[in-house]
Parts: structure tokens; C-alpha cells; sequence
């Protein structure tokens, strides 16, 4: 992070301009991206759109035509201009408009970086292939007026439709920047997973997750098992203690869910791989399937014949029983259904979370378990992931699962979304990762400590999640290749329609995207949050319901080396954060470690005299507790040094590490 001091210059001057300017000169005007380019020149000068402009797309290059298309139907639609996409052959003059070009291209940017170029005859967008062009595409986009991504042409004086000149050099830092979608939980339309991807697309993301069944809901036809979405996509109320009236997924019988036929599954996949999102399914195995054996009950395991008797008490039937070979059976004709709606090489089975109680007492699970010598039903588990892993590799499919495919054993090939660990040593053994954990990637969280809804986890704001490292502290060089990304994660339970689903994405996924896509030297909050003002009109424009932006600083950081077992006081010095009489809200947000830390009390210092206390106790950790304390200033003196300090220990010993932020 920057020093105080430069932190200074830069709030003075966003607060001066409302922004802090990337790449800004005083010749050339600012330039706000997001995620940040690799490189970025602002030079002098615009270039000015006009009616029937050609876009010129190399002759012959794979898709260049469509990302041409996409380009004039996206300025199109909003400012009215009308343009023409045409194919240049070499040796062809290159009109006055934006060409779409391989030629001089950068192969070390890969097939998704780009070298854009704008002076004012002109839009020169280069790479290696369509991928490329149309991630530039997305820049080009975002250079102009924000009205651009309106989704009709707007009403009355339309602005100037100019480019400002600049030269970037551009290219992701990991292959996979992904957001899961829970469809389970409550159902979203095909043309609200369109817009979804769409919104993606204008933040250079390459993977939508898509969290296909759980134990509310099986939302995919599979013609071979129809009872799947006749009665595994409905239930009898929306459930999860929400208003019935928050979504509109009823059939005419009053019954809540709905599914996806395979149809719609084909145009959504394409839509994405229009826009070059991979899409990834989840059908999730072998627990969170309640759904699933309320259509097909034979999956469940048997009762043993003391609880078939009336003896005992039977155990909840909530995963698919390991020990039957009919199991396998359905599921992989399942699957077989599945992978020909989707190109991607991965299947995320999840693996997750399995409830194993029915499996200790199944006959056919503890049969199994002696005729392959499974010590424990963990390793049952991991049996039952490596059979369908070689089902898949079969058809030619990779398995990823999250972080509980490792118990019993990671099977050979399978690839791991790490949500609660086991990143770091399945990466070591040489396992593909991405990195999704809770404490920094779960969007359906707090974004709030008071006043919003009310949601499953803790409280995650949008500062702590631009602060995620993907490559685990430890790993060594020669394994870093095996982290392919990030991906935030929407858990729906209370996320019943979709203008929800968008305030609690965004502007969070604008931090996953910049984590995903821009160099780890070039990141900075202060000039990130800057920037994101600018970026939110784009979201208004665009018709996002993201959620309002606040204005947070960090203050100072508390360490291990800090730490005590006993209260003791900390201070920081917020002199250059204190610049006016007011309220200012001070949070301790929990980074990582093994042990939380517990606050008395804050105060603020003027002089080293106390002006304001906030007593109260907090906790700082992976679920933080009363973390925000409120302190007065009423009346700033700007000769005045001011401190906050704070009466803090570590409990349970000094593995504490966090950064204190200022609202």
C-alpha cells in the first residue's frame, strides 16, 4: 500500500475533482478503466465517432467479424450511429473508423491481451485473435461516454461520442476470473443470465459458474430422467424465511422454482461464448441433492433392518448412497446429458458439505467400503468422486470440485475451488486451483455492518475484497502456475430476484475482476476507488442496480509483532485523514491469522487531548463483531495532529494481522 504521504496528494485531489485521474497529463485528459490496463498512455486529443464510420476487420481472422458486429451493435444501440463492419485484405487502404487487426500484434500479450491505439483519425485495436479484440473492445467501450452502454438510444442532446487519444498495452494476469451463479436457491431467467453475462463481458471476465442443482431445486431438463424438473425444480414455498412476494418464479399450480430447458442451457452457453465466457457447470455430488432424490428416491441410501423395523433412528437421506451401482448409473447418464450443453473442458461436480450419516449405517455403502478396503466414509467419498472424475476424463472433461474432494484423497486428475482451504497444498502437489475463499470472495455476504439486508455471513466489504492475494502466502515459484485465478461466488439463499443478485455483485465483482486481471504491483486502493467513481455511471448507464459506493481509506495496519495477549493501546496517526469537522467511522477489518482481535474501546486525540470515545467491545476476525466505532470532531484545527488510538489485545496468542479503514 502507498505511504501516508501519498495517500495525502491523492485524497486532496479527489476530493478537489471527485477523481483521481489514471495516466492523467496536463495535456491529456483522465482515463478511468476498470480492471486497471497493464500500461496506459493518455495523450492529447479525442477521436470523434460519426454516422456510417466503417469498422474494418482483417480479412479472414476467426470471429473478427462478429466482434465487429458486437462493437457496432453496442454504439448503436444507445447513440443511434449507424456503422458498417467490413473485411480489409492486406494491401487495402485502412479507412477513417476503428480497424480490427492481427497485424503487428503482441504474442507475449497472449490470446487475450491487446495493444489499443487512438489518435484522432482514428481506432487501431491489435492481438493474436478475436479473444483479444474483443477484450479491447470492452476498453474501447469504456473510453467512451458512460450513455454508450444504455441499452436504447437516449432521449434528447446526445453528447459528443468521442474516444480520448491513448496508447494501452494490455493482458490478464490469470486465465480464470469467474462469478458462480446459484439457480438452486431461486430461479432466474434465461434473459437475466443474458444481461448477467453481459455485464461480465464489459468487465473482462472468462468464466461464469453456474451452480445448476441443490438440495432446493434441480433447474436443468435431462430427458432421460424427466422427474428431475417435473418435481425436483419446484417446491411449496420460496422458503428461507423470505416474502413470498420478493420473486415472481410461480408456475400456475402456486408452486415455486422453474428449470432451464436444454434449449435455453444451448443459448445461454452461446451468448456467453459469443462474448468468449467460458461457462462451467455445477451438478453438485454427492450431497446437496435433496432435490434431486425427492425426484428419484432409489438414489438415497437403504435404512439398515434395525431402523426398516421401527428401531433406531434413521438418519437424514440428503446424498446420493456410494454403495449402489445404480447410482453410478443415473449419474453418469446425467452427465452424459450434461457435457454435450456445455464445450467446457471442466465439470464441477462440488463435492462439497456431504452429510456421510446414512452412508455408516447403508448396507450397500458399508459393503462397498469392505470390497475396496475404505478405511472411513471420507475415503468412501473420495471413491465415490474418483469413479465419476473417470467417467469424465473419458468423455474428454476435467473434474474440479470445492475444498472437500481432498478428504479421503484428491482423485488423480481433478482440478479444486478452494472456498475454505486446501489451495496452497493441492497447487504443491500439482493440482490446477481457483482461489474463491470465503474471506474475501463470497458476494452474497455483508456489504454493510447495519442498515441492509438481512443475509447468511459475515460482514465483507468491497474494501476487504480488493485486498484478496490469489497465489497462497508460501507457494512456491515453480507452482505458482497451477493458481489459474479468482472467482466470486453469489450463494442465492437470500438472493430472491435480480436486481438483488446485481446490488450484491457489483461493485464487488469490479474488485474481482481488477484481481483477476491486473498485475499484483499495480494495484492500489485509493486509485481504485477512484477510478470506481468514475466506473459507477457506466453501471448506472448500463442499468446495473450495484450497490451505492462509499468513500474509505485505510489508516494504518495492526500486525503480529504489535500484538498482546493483554489489552494494550495502539495509535495511528490520521492527521491527513482528518481534515474536517464531522463523524468519522473507523473500522478494524480482520486480514488473516490465527487468532482475532478483541477492541475496549477507540478514541480520537487532538494534540494528544482525547476529543472523542467510542467504548464498546469489538472483535476483529473471519466473522467480526461490532467492529465499527463512530468518533466526533467538532470543530478541526488544521495545525492540530490527530491520533486514534485504540485499546486492543489478540486472543488466543499474537497471530493477528489487519488493516484499520476510515469511512
Amino acid at each position: 500500500m502507498k505511504t501516508a504521504s501519498v495517500y495525502v496528494s491523492t485524497i486532496l485531489i479527489g476530493l478537489a475533482s471527485g477523481l483521481v485521474a489514471q495516466g492523467e497529463t496536463p495535456q491529456a485528459p483522465a482515463v478511468y478503466i476498470i480492471p486497471r490496463p497493464v500500461h496506459l498512455e493518455a495523450r492529447p486529443g479525442s477521436f470523434t465517432l460519426t454516422q456510417e464510420m466503417p469498422i474494418a476487420v482483417e480479412k479472414g481472422l476467426t470471429d473478427g467479424l462478429r466482434v465487429g458486429r458486437y462493437l457496432a451493435d453496442a454504439i448503436g444501440r444507445s447513440t443511434g450511429l449507424t456503422w458498417k463492419v467490413i473485411e480489409l485484405g492486406s494491401g487495402n487502404p485502412v479507412p477513417a473508423g476503428v480497424l480490427l487487426t492481427t497485424q503487428a500484434a503482441r504474442p507475449e500479450l497472449g490470446n487475450e491481451g491487446y495493444v489499443l491505439e487512438v489518435t484522432p483519425a482514428g481506432i487501431v485495436l491489435r492481438a493474436t485473435g478475436a479473444k483479444g479484440l474483443f477484450r479491447g473492445v470492452q476498453t474501447v467501450l469504456q473510453l467512451l461516454p458512460p450513455a454508450v452502454l444504455a441499452q436504447s438510444k437516449a432521449d434528447g442532446a446526445a453528447p459528443p461520442w468521442a474516444v480520448p487519444c491513448v496508447r494501452i498495452e494490455d493482458k490478464p494476469r490469470f486465465g480464470w476470473r469467474g462469478l458462480m451463479v446459484d439457480t438452486s436457491r431461486h430461479f432466474f431467467t434465461k434473459q437475466e443470465l443474458l444481461d448477467f453475462i453481459d455485464v461480465m463481458a464489459l468487465h473482462k471476465m472468462s468464466t461464469l459458474h453456474w451452480h445448476i442443482n441443490d438440495d432446493q431445486g434441480w433447474r436443468l431438463e435431462i430427458r432421460k430422467y424427466p422427474k428431475l424438473t417435473e418435481i425436483g425444480a419446484w417446491r411449496d414455498g420460496i422458503g428461507f424465511d423470505l416474502d413470498p412476494k420478493c420473486s415472481t418464479a410461480y408456475d400456475e399450480k402456486g408452486r415455486y422454482g422453474g428449470f432451464y430447458t436444454q434449449a435455453d442451457v444451448k443459448e445461454i452457453v452461446q451468448y456467453a461464448a459469443d462474448r468468449f465466457i467460458t461457462v462451467v457447470p455445477e451438478i453438485e455430488m454427492p450431497g446437496h441433492c435433496v432435490a434431486s432424490l425427492q425426484a428419484y428416491p432409489e438414489l438415497a441410501c437403504d435404512d439398515p433392518p434395525s431402523t426398516a423395523e421401527g428401531q433406531g433412528e434413521r438418519p437424514p437421506k440428503v446424498a446420493y448412497c456410494p454403495g449402489k451401482e445404480s447410482t453410478f448409473q443415473i449419474l453418469q447418464d446425467i452427465l452424459d446429458e450434461v457435457i454435450p450443453l456445455f464445450p467446457s473442458e471442466i465439470v464441477h461436480i462440488g463435492g462439497d458439505e456431504c452429510n456421510k450419516d446414512a452412508w455408516r449405517v447403508c448396507p450397500h455403502c458399508q459393503a462397498r467400503m469392505k470390497a475396496e478396503n475404505l478405511k472411513n466414509e471420507e475415503e468412501l467419498q473420495s471413491y465415490f468422486i474418483r469413479r465419476i472424475e473417470k467417467h469424465l476424463n473419458a468423455k474428454g472433461r476435467r473434474l474440479m470440485g470445492w475444498s472437500e474432494i481432498r478428504q479421503g484423497g484428491i482423485a488423480p486428475n481433478a482440478m479444486l475451488m478452494d472456498w475454505i482451504g486446501g489451495g496452497l497444498e493441492s497447487a504443491r502437489s500439482g493440482h490446477d486451483v481457483v482461489m474463491s475463499p470465503t474471506t474475501h470472495c463470497y458476494l452474497d455476504y455483508h456489504q454493510a455492518l447495519h442498515g441492509e439486508f438481512r443475509l447468511v455471513g459475515p460482514y465483507l466489504p468491497l474494501h476487504k475484497v480488493y485486498t484478496f492475494e490469489p497465489i497462497p502466502a508460501g507457494l512456491e515459484p515453480q507452482f505458482t502456475k497451477h493458481i489459474l485465478g479468482v472467482q466470486g461466488n453469489l450463494w442465492a439463499e437470500s438472493i430472491a430476484n435480480y436486481p438483488r443478485l446485481q446490488y450484491q455483485a457489483y461493485p464487488r465483482a469490479c474488485a474481482i475482476a481488477e484481481i483477476g486481471w491486473s498485475p499484483a504491483e499495480g494495484r492500489d486502493w485509493m486509485d481504485f476507488q477512484s477510478r470506481l467513481q468514475a466506473h459507477a455511471a457506466r453501471l448506472t448507464a448500463r442499468g446495473v442496480n450495484y450497490r451505492p459506493l462509499d468513500t474509505v481509506m485505510p489508516v494504518g495496519t495492526w500486525k503480529p509483532d504489535q500484538m498482546s495477549e493483554q489489552f494494550k493501546v495502539l495509535e495511528w496517526d490520521v492527521t491527513p485523514f482528518v481534515r474536517e469537522a464531522r463523524k468519522y467511522a473507523f473500522e478494524f477489518i480482520f486480514e488473516e491469522g490465527a487468532c482475532r482481535l478483541d477492541i475496549e474501546w477507540a478514541a480520537l486525540f487532538e494534540n494528544d487531548k482525547e476529543i472523542s470515545r467510542d467504548a464498546h467491545p469489538g472483535t476483529a476476525t473471519r466473522g467480526p463483531r461490532d467492529i465499527e466505532y463512530v468518533l466526533t470532531l467538532e470543530k478541526h484545527d488544521p495545525d492540530a495532529k490527530y491520533i486514534l488510538r485504540a485499546s486492543v489485545r489478540s486472543d488466543g496468542g499474537t497471530d493477528s494481522r489487519g488493516t484499520v479503514w476510515m469511512r
